[in-house]
């Protein structure tokens, strides 16, 4: 792993564990909440003086997160693929993790971006479990300083309101649960007041202890979200009494998957277009999240697309 960057004199890495443990930021809500945004928006603000080591969670097979974040910064990203980091690679993530602080004097925290399904509890569970004899436990080495959930105002109600199958969780019921800071997003999507007042009485009623911050495009300072020490193991314990006593298995809706492709070459746009309004009008009510990047016939430049249901955005960014 490497972070670029100056530094001034710091203590040598038996020192620095010594000293404190590496706070970790957690950032997690539905698909097309608008997480990399946000991350985004926190790692070109120089305001924080930090660096960060970003560990990006895709649930697909092909990285997408990793090529839309800014290449302006200098922080570099391990990317855990193909399964989220509650269940299916868990084990990465502690692999990742172990291996990360190796380098600690290079970075001042860690960022973790999970997937839009991800169930924040098991990732929590995760900092604080037992380990195999001889092996530091990752309690030692770092400390959750908070859990951020961005909901999209568009959308989160009807996410809350989906019904699922009797063996299934509601991941962005799990996510508002697990907040200690929620990011309203999106709210230039909303017409009326009335409309976003409702949302956060629901969200309310769901976390009534984690403060609600609206915003649009993630426009959020960081020190709204960094080294806050919000991050509170007692609240958790106060409804789940045996929360650290049991491995939580998240019980994900078979229903929902996803797709991914890689071919070479250059895309006509105008092409483009017109497949993605075809899809968008045929399955748009059934799409989740989509995201790509692609090279444009006659284009030096990278077209990014992303959206959620019918609500479709491309920007040109950065250079092949």
């Amino acid at each position: 792993i490497q972070v670029a960057g100056q530094r001034n004199n710091r203590p040598t890495m038996v020192n620095q564990k010594a000293m404190k443990k590496v706070p970790v930021t957690v950032l997690t809500g539905f698909l097309g909440s608008g997480k990399t945004t946000l991350m985004n928006r926190i790692l070109n603000d120089a305001s924080h003086g930090m660096k960060f080591a970003v560990i990006e969670n895709e649930f697909g097979d092909v990285g997408i997160d990793n090529r839309i974040l800014s290449e302006n910064v200098s922080e570099e990203v391990i990317e855990i693929m193909n399964g989220c980091i509650c269940c299916k690679v868990r084990g990465d993530l502690v692999a990742a993790l172990k291996r990360l602080y190796e380098k600690v004097e290079t970075f001042d925290g860690v960022i973790i971006e999970t997937t839009g399904l991800a169930d924040p509890a098991p990732v929590v569970q995760t900092f604080f479990a037992e380990t195999n004899d001889g092996e530091e436990a990752l309690e030692t080495m770092y400390k959750l300083d908070s859990i951020i959930t961005v909901a999209d105002a568009r959308h989160i109600l009807e996410r809350l309101d989906e019904e699922k199958p009797v063996d299934a969780d509601n991941e962005a019921e799990q996510q508002v649960c697990f907040a200690d800071k929620i990011i309203l997003n999106k709210i230039d999507l909303m017409e009326k007041e009335d409309e976003l007042r409702h949302v956060e009485e629901r969200l309310r009623g769901l976390n009534p202890n984690a403060p609600i911050l609206r915003c649009e495009h993630g426009g959020v300072s960081p020190k709204e979200l960094l080294n806050i020490g919000a991050f509170d193991l007692d609240r958790i314990l106060s409804f789940d009494p045996f929360f650290l006593g049991e491995t939580k298995v998240p019980r994900h809706d078979g229903a929902i998957s996803s797709i991914s492709a890689r071919v070479e070459g250059n895309v006509n746009m105008t092409m483009l277009h017109h497949w993605i309004g075809r899809l968008l009008h045929d399955e748009g009510e059934t799409l989740y999240r989509y995201k790509g990047i692609t090279a444009v016939k006659g284009k030096r430049e990278k077209f990014v697309f992303q959206g959620v249901g019918h609500f479709f955005s491309s920007v040109a960014r950065g250079s092949w």
